[in-house]
């Protein structure tokens, strides 16, 4: 590797790194991607998205077992949990996706360089070098371009480490036992995905969350859906609330927490830290390239995802101002290389990337909230429709939750679809195409849903921005 100078080295193999590795082979770019690992598929297939729901997946059918008779399935009542069966299907899952991810670099003439990837200072006649360490095997990789794509790690309370009762996500995906007991803290995707998971396999869930509201990224109505659900399934949450000091014994977890000027203690036998996720720049050698702009750990990039330091891209959860998402990082990682082929690209714009949360129920979002619409200034219209009226859902027995539709009163224009339900995060994903069409209320009042499905609901929701929908 010594004598050859790539067109682009990207450092870091989740979905970012793996996402731009693909689509540069595609276009025909000599890439080499640097990982760090000895498997392929960063956080998100290893400790992140894929095995959390898988486990999710498990739950969901649990449940449904759990309410056989109800659909006419007798003789479930001593249905019991094999957690190790559990635990080895999601790594079964890992496993597969992972010897795919090998397969495709293959596939697209990616060279895989194992070890630590360090920037080595600028770049010199035009060639950048990365310093990558394996286990003491040192390494020059060269390349005309670099793609940053180190990913992130989970944060953790001030005076914690993870361990048998303080855990991350990477912790509770491999726990030997369903805990009796778990608080969560943090009511964002993570800490709401655990809590939905433990509280179906029996443990006795508490999110703790120090804004006003379940996921509060969310638009204030799915908060409120989220809140109710969750009281009916029996998952206990306290908002508005900070944690003031957690005691780790070896029987478990003591939590002090203050809310409204007063304290409580709070005990169980785990607790999970999900209170969001840090850059991972730290010992990578940003400092010896002075150009690059470093704010809390985060890089600041271009539309184009370009550093100040010509020819070197950052993508994924380091970049600053974009959502910590795997579908982010995707798109970021295909704008960087396909702009570093020289081709036309799209810009990847903040407000259409999709949210997706696979909670029970799940959440699904795109564009403003109706809170965000009407502080930009925008005259807005709304629709909501409740799965409660939708055909598919009683079939499914899925009854909670809606899709809001936010919408330009003038022009019809969609600025903002919400929904939390059955399937909201394949649901959303029509609503993520109007957005990039720009597309009216009239035009999707005039798509023909199929009947009877769950996207039915998308129809109905349109039709209430005006008062016109058929099954409300």
């Amino acid at each position: 590797m010594a004598d050859t100078i790539f067109d682009v080295a990207i450092i870091g193999s989740g979905p970012a790194g793996y996402t731009a590795a693909i689509r540069a082979g595609q276009l025909g770019l000599k890439t080499a991607l640097i990982e760090k690992s000895d498997k392929l598929g960063g956080t998100c297939l290893h400790v992140g998205c894929i095995p959390t729901k898988a486990l999710l997946y498990n739950a969901e059918l649990y449940d449904h077992i759990k309410d056989g008779k109800e659909f006419g399935i007798e003789g479930l009542e001593g249905a019991k949990l094999n957690w190790s069966a559990i635990q080895d299907r999601k790594n079964k899952i890992i496993a597969k996706h992972a010897k795919g991810l090998e397969f495709l670099m293959k596939k697209n003439k990616v060279a895989v360089i194992r070890g630590w990837g360090k920037l080595n200072g600028p770049a010199q006649n035009g060639v950048h070098t990365v310093a990558v360490d394996n286990d003491g095997k040192k390494e020059q990789v060269k390349a005309k371009n670099l793609l940053l794509a180190f990913g992130s790690t989970a944060r953790m309370l001030p005076g914690l480490q993870p361990g048998e009762r303080v855990l991350t996500n990477i912790e509770i995906l491999s726990l030997n036992d369903i805990p009796k007991s778990l608080i969560i803290v943090g009511s964002g995707a993570v800490g709401v995905e655990f809590a939905s998971i433990y509280k179906s396999f029996g443990s006795e869930v508490t999110i703790l969350e120090m804004l006003p509201r379940l996921v509060p990224i969310e638009d204030e109505e799915v908060s409120k859906e989220l809140a109710r659900v969750y009281r009916k399934r029996g998952i206990n949450f306290h908002v508005n609330t900070k944690v003031e000091k957690v005691d780790v014994a070896k029987s478990g977890v003591s939590v002090t927490i203050s809310a409204d000027g007063k304290t409580q203690k709070l005990e169980a036998e785990k607790i999970l830290i999900a209170v969001g996720r840090a850059p991972r720049t730290e010992g990578v050698g940003l400092e010896s390239v002075p150009n690059i702009k470093v704010e809390r750990g985060f890089i600041h990039t271009d539309q184009s995802f370009r550093t100040g330091e010509p020819n070197v891209y950052a993508i994924g959860d380091i970049v600053a101002g974009y959502p910590q998402l795997a579908h982010a990082g995707g798109i970021e990682g295909i704008a960087a290389v396909t702009h570093i082929a020289g081709k036309p690209i799209k810009p990847v714009k903040k407000e259409l990337i999709p949210g997706a949360t696979y909670c029970h129920p799940e959440i699904g979002s795109v564009g403003l909230t109706e809170a965000k619409a009407r502080e930009l200034g925008r005259d807005v219209r709304v629709g909501k429709f409740p799965f409660t009226a939708n055909s598919r859902a009683s079939i499914y027995g899925q009854h909670e939750g809606f899709i809001k539709v936010v919408s330009d009163a003038k022009y019809g224009e969609i600025l903002g679809v919400h929904i939390i339900g059955p399937q909201a995060t394949e649901l959303i994903m029509e609503a993520v195409a109007a957005l990039n069409l720009e597309a009216t209320v009239e035009d999707l009042m005039w798509s023909i849903h199929a009947h009877p499905t769950l996207a039915e609901a998308m129809g109905d929701a349109v039709a209430s921005v005006y008062g016109m929908a058929i099954n409300a």
